[in-house]
């Protein structure tokens, strides 16, 4: 594993490992901030990073400069990161995989995921994911549960995938996990469309309340749930100023609320796209100006 930097090799008990990767599988960042709020909750210490020129194009994923000192230049390149965290009295310890979803070499990255979970004794391997769909931000988030293995499944209430399309880095990671044994389990939250562009910590928070039951650990969060009930009320006061999103959001609510039953959207109303542009668009006008 010569692309692997080596930090620490800490002695973890019967850890799992959670991965988040920012692009096309976290749509309002849910999955990448659901990952950050675990790391930064159990204080994990950082343990390995992958090599990022193999695997980036830069021209898609670049790399930022900041300002060290208010004088020197510095580059800073994307980072795939491995975290440990020990967790006193949980039976699992846990390892933290963030990265932005690489555009190169996809089979050799996972392949090389897949061994540094091996090399620190990683027993599960479990994503985080977002996605967009026709859902209001008014109500709970669906999270769905995919697992490869027969126990998880029936423990938790998981499903057996039977998605057949394109898919992102999370579904070859998943496939590497396959090839070599390891047992994995992926979670998508579902993202309103019409609010995508913005962070949302309510998906984020649902995530980890469903990987508390999947691996068995207590994440106190409630610095999460007040972010979440925050976002709601804006988006909320955002929806009720514009008729035509509000009778978009009051649909959605319908279609969730008849538990499945087909809710026809009237030719008045504008298509959800156009709905999504013009909602984006009025958010970033209306957010409150930095104050520091």
């Amino acid at each position: 594993m010569s692309e692997v930097d080596w930090i620490a090799r800490p002695q973890l008990r019967d850890p799992i490992l959670v991965c988040a990767f920012s692009g096309w599988n976290d749509a309002g960042e849910a999955a990448s901030a659901a990952l950050t709020f675990l790391q930064e909750s159990f204080e994990a210490e950082p343990v390995a990073s992958i090599g990022c020129e193999d695997y980036f194009d830069f021209t898609e994923t670049r790399p930022t400069i900041r300002l060290e000192g208010g004088v020197a230049r510095v580059i800073e390149w994307p980072e795939t990161t491995f975290h440990a965290a020990v967790i006193a009295g949980a039976e699992h310890d846990l390892v933290l995989l963030q990265s932005p979803e690489p555009q190169l070499r996809w089979r050799t990255f996972c392949r090389t995921v897949v061994e540094v979970a091996e090399a620190l004794g990683v027993k599960m391997v479990v994503s985080l994911g977002a996605l967009l769909a026709d859902v209001p931000h008014s109500r709970a988030v669906s999270i769905t549960g995919l697992a490869s293995d027969e126990s998880i499944v029936d423990r938790l209430g998981f499903e057996h995938s039977n998605y057949e399309g394109p898919t992102g880095i999370v579904g070859v990671v998943h496939d590497a996990c396959a090839r070599v044994g390891m047992p994995s389990a992926s979670l998508w939250a579902t993202v309103p469309h019409y609010v995508a562009a913005a962070p949302n910590p309510k998906a984020a928070l649902a995530l980890i309340r469903r990987f508390e039951g999947l691996a068995s650990v207590v994440v106190e969060a409630s610095e999460l749930e007040d972010a979440a009930e925050q976002y709601e009320r804006q988006v909320s006061a955002a929806v009720a100023s514009d008729p035509d999103v509000k009778a978009f959001v009051e649909k959605l609510e319908e279609s969730i609320d008849a538990a499945g039953d087909e809710v026809q959207f009237p030719p008045d109303i504008p298509s959800g796209d156009a709905i999504a542009r013009d909602f984006q668009t009025f958010l970033r006008q209306t957010e409150p100006e930095d104050d520091s």
